[in-house]
């Protein structure tokens, strides 16, 4: 390559140079006897000076193996089939009837990559074939060698095959033009060889393109149309795998990827999505090797959103399996520790506990012995589940952990196993609400059987051990120690319809309830009394409770759903 450099135009001056000084460059040239001599340069007019023109034509004919360039001009969009130029720019006529030509128009991609290269396009019904076919043509008629059949090499639907890059930019050997002038590179270098003669500094004809071996560094026309050349001499092509076989390709990565990313968790996915990238990537390298284009937006995109969709799906199927667990498991064990345990996952199952300031609730149901034995066995279940019901409501409703149900018994524990506010008033609201909440029941009762129950609450506050109590293969989440023992002794003292809280309780809710004081309660397993109160009205209720209008009749209609629930803990 003869390049128009930035040194060359320092010793020449400002370009554009007198037509002579190539007709010159031909003649010192012409003198190595070259094979071909191509101008990456349009001479589409005159100059102003007859004289240079005519001795650049001399010098051109005489050499007799020249090559120049034309350009097409096309419309902005083109159906598949042979490119048609509405316009074609030539050499001026006397230049034109001596040299030869082939067409420099490059075709970009929609990135603004040069990655093919357009072979011919139609004009006034006749083909116009490349700049880089002309050279190589040439090339061989000079050398007598034998020449790529053009119908063999792959095309796309507009007649442009794949350019096989040599080499980075730069990679071909440059000689400035002024070296050739002067005389420092003599003219027998460049026997049998193609010469390319052409710009090589940005600012002259803003003839640079970007490549896919160097996306971020520009290669000037004179070197894409040196890299053609090089293909055709070598006779590789490449051309796009067929359309079926790219889609089966695409499938067969999708079928692996559906059953890796939805067989294991995200992480692994992650690795096996890399995995797999890379794989698709090496098949697309040896297929390249191999002459065969596989694209690799479409499928990378597929295994790529694949694997975002199947983490989409895995969350939703988490998140509802979570909801089904937390429905189901509910029902037995407070809705607080199914979300501990889901949230903690293996280390949440582990036996142990740790010491916890808590507030604890037993509540008993006064009377219901002689009430069973007054009403049939579905009607004494569907009262109890009623009971219970509206225990385990109030106590969820003022942020409480239902611990279990003991027979007609339920014992709730607050503070635990997340922190509450005001632990000890929560409980005391929860105990008043059981108490307005159990008012329309006993009324039914009443109406129904002659008799009634009511609760006894008994409630006391102090520390505590709470956690997985129980054995490896069956356990609850409870609390121990003897805060629960003193609640429950105070409960089992109550009369129907008392709630009773230590002093401990009362000296953290004494500004929003109203109490009688009963002095000193003697326990059994205690050596000293506890003193308790009892609660007559509590001032501030900020939540309301859903009191129950169905009648027992009602309740028995749905026996069969309300025993599955809470059979296994009443029995």
């Amino acid at each position: 390559m003869i390049t128009v450099d930035d040194a060359s135009l320092e010793m020449f001056g400002r370009w554009p140079w007198p037509r002579d000084y190539h007709g010159e460059l031909v003649r010192i040239l012409a003198q190595g006897e070259p094979a071909v001599i191509a101008f990456d340069l349009i001479f589409a007019e005159p100059s102003q000076d007859p004289m240079e023109d005519e001795y650049m034509v001399a010098m051109f004919e005489s050499a007799g193996n020249i090559v120049l360039p034309v350009y097409g001009a096309f419309d902005n969009s083109s159906t598949r089939g042979m490119l048609i130029a509405n316009e074609v720019i030539e050499p001026f006529p006397a230049l034109k009837a001596v040299t030869q030509s082939g067409h420099i128009n490059t075709i970009m991609d929609n990135d603004g990559i040069v990655r093919r290269t357009l072979l011919q396009f139609q004009h006034d019904n006749q083909l116009i074939d490349s700049f880089a076919w002309n050279i190589y043509q040439s090339y061989a008629k000079h050398t007598n060698i034998d020449t790529v059949d053009l119908s063999a090499i792959p095309v796309d639907p507009w007649h442009r095959t794949y350019i096989k890059y040599a080499g980075d930019p730069f990679a071909h050997e440059q000689i400035p033009y002024y070296m050739v002038m002067t005389g420092d590179v003599p003219a027998e270098y460049f026997r049998d060889k193609i010469v390319l003669v052409g710009p090589y500094t940005v600012g002259i004809a803003d003839d640079y393109y970007f490549t896919p071996l160097a996306p971020q560094v520009p290669m000037f026309g004179m070197e894409i149309h040196a890299n053609i050349i090089q293909q055709l001499l070598i006779g590789e092509f490449m051309g796009d795998v067929p359309l079926p076989l790219q889609i089966l390709l695409m499938l067969i990565f999708g079928v692996i990827c559906w059953y890796v990313f939805y067989k294991f968790r995200p992480s692994i996915s992650g690795l096996l999505l890399l995995l797999l990238l890379s794989c698709f990537i090496a098949i697309a390298y040896i297929a390249s090797t191999k002459g065969y284009i596989v694209t690799l937006i479409y499928t990378i995109v597929f295994i790529a959103s694949q694997y975002v969709v199947s983490l989409g799906h895995q969350f939703v199927a988490e998140q509802l399996e979570k909801k089904r667990i937390t429905d189901v498991f509910g029902k037995y064990v407070a809705p607080q520790i199914v979300g501990k345990i889901l949230a903690e996952g293996e280390t949440g199952l582990q036996l142990g506990g740790a010491k916890r300031d808590i507030t604890v609730l037993f509540v008993d149901i006064r009377g219901f012995t002689p009430l069973s034995e007054a009403a049939e066995p579905e009607e004494v279940v569907a009262i109890l589940n009623e009971y219970l019901t509206l225990c385990a409501q109030s106590i969820f409703d003022y942020d409480g952990t239902l611990d279990k149900f003991i027979g007609d018994a339920t014992m709730a524990i607050y503070n635990a196993p997340f922190d509450v506010e005001n632990h000890q008033l929560r409980a005391v609201q929860t105990a008043w609400a059981m108490a307005q909440g159990a008012v329309p029941l006993q009324k039914q009762l009443e109406e129904r059987f002659g008799k009634t129950v009511r609760f006894g609450i008994g409630i006391h506050t102090g520390p505590a051990i709470i956690g997985n109590i129980g054995a490896k293969f069956r356990m609850d989440y409870t609390a121990i120690g003897d805060t629960v023992n003193t609640a429950a002794r105070i409960e089992s003292n109550t009369k129907p319809g008392q709630i009773l809280i230590s002093k401990e309780v009362y000296e953290k809710v004494k500004d929003d309830v109203e109490v009688l004081d009963l002095g000193v309660l003697q326990v059994k397993g205690k050596t000293q009394g506890i003193q308790v109160y009892q609660v007559e009205n509590v001032k501030n209720m900020d939540k309301t409770i859903d009191k129950s209008d169905k009648s027992i009749d009602e309740t028995i209609v749905n026996q069969e759903v309300l025993m599955n629930d809470v059979q296994s803990q009443t029995i």
